[in-house]
């Protein structure tokens, strides 16, 4: 068996579900432990009956991990939810030995072929890291880290558990959500892993973590066995900032990094709704309360980006027939260029941009 990992709350329940979903898919030998961070979605995630769907309630790891527990009311929530990302995992290898190799996924990832290539590139390494692969144009992002949290691999050995120990006590000292010279969030602290892991490997292959703020680094091919990424299958994508708005509408997420082209992105996405539907039905069977994402914060955003730059670059959609239209004739990938360039300009004004 491949083991898994993620955490979610009601809020992000359906993209959870949605991961599942593909994931069992892509991988029919695939363990997906979900630390459930309220009591609706244990409750609800027990009730769907999965044998390979295992769910631990937040409250059984900050029992397990005081340390933890304790650091909770010393920072937001969203703060204490990167907190547990290091925690989780150490967790589950210290608590089932049985686990050779873990990989934490975010709840936001879905997949579209075999993981076998990250296990490959794993080979006999303790770590696997994921860069943000960023254009040009978004190198600046690298302040909040070089390397994504979405998607990790961690060997149960010496080497994977002492990465996990030295993320997470750098984590319990420090992770708040703001840019600090060495360090952000939970994210950062990766930046310095390749100097410090001995047998870590820095994935290489194009159709792993591909996302908002990297598709546009790569060539496509459209061919009935999938989606092939500089010749190479599309293994995993993530759907950072993706939010359902209605019954065929949605926000794509990509304003910031620059929008997909028409048939791109209703080939990826198109297939992400079928396992959102697929996750809706089934939460209404068990838990008709998490069938729908309750809103998300984004945080404080400048006019010119939540109003403006929308109408103009379209990065909200609605599904007609196979398409998601933005109705905008392929001006989107041109927007995370133009953000880019406000942003610099409104930085440079002192404006807090987020």
């Amino acid at each position: 068996m491949n083991h898994y990992c993620t955490y979610f709350d009601r809020r992000y329940a359906l993209p959870g579900l949605a991961l599942w979903l593909s994931l069992e898919q892509a991988d029919p030998t695939a363990v997906l432990w979900v630390l459930a961070l309220d009591p609706e979605t244990t409750a609800a995630v027990r009730r769907l009956g999965v044998a390979n769907l295992r769910v631990v309630p937040l409250a059984e790891l900050e029992a397990a991990d005081p340390e933890l527990a304790a650091a909770r009311p010393t920072r937001s929530w969203v703060e204490y939810v990167f907190t547990l990302s290091p925690c989780w995992p150490r967790f589950l290898l210290t608590q089932h030995p049985e686990i050779a190799v873990l990989t934490y996924l975010d709840a936001d990832l879905a997949f579209f072929s075999s993981p076998a290539p990250i296990f490959a590139e794993l080979d006999r390494h303790d770590v696997l890291i994921v860069g943000h692969r960023f254009p040009q144009f978004l190198r600046p992002l690298e302040s909040r880290g070089r390397f994504n949290v979405g998607l990790l691999c961690f060997r149960n050995s010496a080497g994977g558990r002492g990465c996990l120990d030295d993320w997470r006590a750098r984590c319990l000292e420090w992770c708040h959500d703001r840019v600090e010279p060495e360090r952000y969030a939970d994210q950062k602290y990766l930046d310095g892993w390749p100097g410090r892991v001995a047998r870590l490997v820095v994935s290489s292959h194009p159709g792993v973590n591909l996302a908002p703020w990297n598709w546009m680094n790569h060539r496509y091919e459209f061919r009935a066995e999938g989606l092939r990424v500089d010749g190479v299958p599309l293994v995993v994508f993530h759907f950072a900032r993706f939010r359902v708005l209605g019954a065929a509408r949605v926000d794509s997420g990509q304003l910031e990094y620059g929008i997909m082209p028409l048939r791109l992105r209703s080939w990826i996405y198109g297939r992400y709704w079928l396992w959102l539907d697929a996750a809706r039905r089934q939460w209404g069977r068990v838990a008709p309360a998490l069938q729908e994402p309750a809103g998300v914060a984004r945080g404080r955003r400048a006019v010119w980006k939540t109003q403006i730059l929308e109408l103009v670059f379209g990065s909200k959609w609605r599904r007609v027939g196979p398409w998601w239209i933005s109705g905008r004739g392929g001006l989107g990938r041109y927007s995370g260029r133009v953000v880019a360039w406000l942003r610099r300009k409104v930085t440079r004004r002192g404006e807090v941009n987020r």
